[in-house]
């Protein structure tokens, strides 16, 4: 045990955040570099939303936590990028169904392996077993879907 006071208790959540936008940053850096520069965090939430099977604006607003307007502009913007397309619903032609495109799903697979090579190097700068030690502590104080798709609407996201 450490003979050092303990850091204040604020730390923590701001040393936990500030884990969080490094890899999400340095994630970003690298996905741009393989011709996905117009990424920003949020979408990753929403590609995560859409899902393998598409969903509705109004469906895709109800799980991240954001009005039918909001994910209908980000679905907008998403389009525009080449990322996402809108369709009829074959069970219902009423309806229009968000789909991700080959560009989407592109880049959810680039996303992966960068997750992957990110993890492999906080393991190789901290040791494997003290990675895992925080994970699984994570995992313990932290329990629950790891896809919490509502975060943006958290943070106030629109």
């Amino acid at each position: 045990m450490s003979s050092e006071p303990a850091p204040p208790g604020f730390e923590l959540p701001l040393r936990l955040l500030l884990a969080f936008r490094t890899i999400i940053d340095e994630l970003h850096e690298r996905i741009a570099h393989e011709g996905h520069p117009d990424l920003r965090p949020m979408h990753g939430f929403v590609f995560q939303a859409i899902g393998p099977q598409g969903t509705t604006a109004v469906e895709l607003g109800r799980r991240l936590g954001v009005s039918k307007q909001a994910a209908g502009k980000t679905v907008e913007n998403l389009e525009q990028l080449g990322y996402v397309e809108r369709g009829s619903d074959p069970a219902d032609a009423r309806r229009k169904v968000v789909r991700l495109t080959d560009r989407g799903v592109d880049c959810l697979v680039r996303s992966a392996r960068i997750f992957d090579e990110l993890r492999a190097e906080w393991s190789e700068a901290l040791g494997e077993e003290q990675l895992r030690r925080i994970e699984d502590g994570l995992r313990r104080l932290a329990p629950g879907d790891p896809f919490r798709l509502d975060t943006p609407r958290w943070f106030g996201a629109p």
